[in-house]
């Protein structure tokens, strides 16, 4: 969305785990993954305005929680990558506005990277082939390509293989989270047991969220215990969202500590936020559609 006096803005949609398996170790250290990702509708917001220089301003209610705001931010680190790739010699004055919780699991520092790849290309006019744009998106992080792709896809390896998928069908998701970050290094170091077998996802896609909901029960993430031992909080949560009427499916995103609830309505899941609020009025909670991909 381009706004007043040349200046552009871009969301960063909120993204979602809906499973995560951990089939396998690499030899670098690295675990490969499979999981099913999509996006919800809500997220950070990016904004740019032309400069000489490359200065980053961060804003919003999660603004103090974003410890490194300086020149190790991955949005200015994806900035100066872009200027690189594209020999472009500008700059931008750039404000994240930063409405995620922080360290949560649901890819708010990648999304805010691939956000900035397609806010600068906007802003200095330029349009780097998919191949390259993509090759410095997974520079930047594992996350950020699928980021970048911004649909619902199934992520594999350690996220450097992407298969996008068929739309979603329409659903709610209300995310919680209980105010307590969680890295996803210490999740992976506490992890133990077996890999699981990659498996397929459905034979046919789901046409409803209770079918969504259906498909992702034979599934699971893999992550969820480990993160639960580390973050007991997370117990607290999941149970809550699980007992609210209409709750089709609760689960725990990425490494955590964020849960989602899914729901067929919106007015099911905006009650849920209600109680949920009233209940816990110190967590994070937000009710929002998931963006299907159509």
């Amino acid at each position: 969305m381009i706004t007043g006096a040349g200046a552009v803005v871009e969301t960063a949609p909120a993204k979602l785990n809906l499973t995560l398996r951990v089939v396998g170790r690499r030899a670098d250290g690295y675990h490969e993954l499979e999981s099913l990702v999509a996006f919800a509708d809500c997220g950070d917001r990016l904004s740019a305005h032309p400069s000489g220089e490359l200065t980053l301003e961060v804003t919003g209610p999660f603004a103090a929680a974003l410890h490194d705001a300086g020149a190790g931010n991955l949005v200015l680190r994806a900035a100066r990558l872009l200027a690189q790739a594209a020999g472009v010699g500008r700059g931008a004055v750039l404000t994240l506005d930063k409405r995620l919780p922080v360290a949560a699991g649901l890819g708010g520092g990648s999304a805010d990277a691939a956000a900035t790849l397609r806010l600068l290309q906007r802003l200095w006019s330029i349009s780097l082939p998919e191949p390259g744009l993509q090759a410095l998106a997974a520079e930047l992080g594992a996350d950020v390509p699928v980021c970048l792709l911004g649909r619902p896809a199934l992520m594999r390896g350690v996220g450097e293989r992407l298969e996008p998928l068929p739309a979603l069908p329409p659903t709610w998701i209300v995310l919680a989270n209980p105010g307590v970050a969680l890295g996803t290094p210490e999740v992976f170091r506490a992890r133990s047991g077996p890999f699981s077998a990659a498996a397929p996802l459905w034979a046919t896609p789901p046409r409803t969220a209770a079918e969504l909901a259906g498909c992702l029960r034979r599934s699971a993430n893999d992550l969820e215990p480990a993160a639960r031992a580390l973050r007991p909080q997370i117990d607290v949560v999941l149970s809550a969202l699980a007992r609210e009427a209409g709750c089709l499916l609760a689960r725990m995103s990425g490494s955590g500590a964020s849960c989602f609830g899914l729901f067929a309505t919106p007015e099911e899941a905006e009650a849920a936020v209600r109680r949920l609020k009233a209940a816990q009025p110190a967590w994070w909670v937000q009710a929002t559609p998931l963006l299907t991909g159509a």
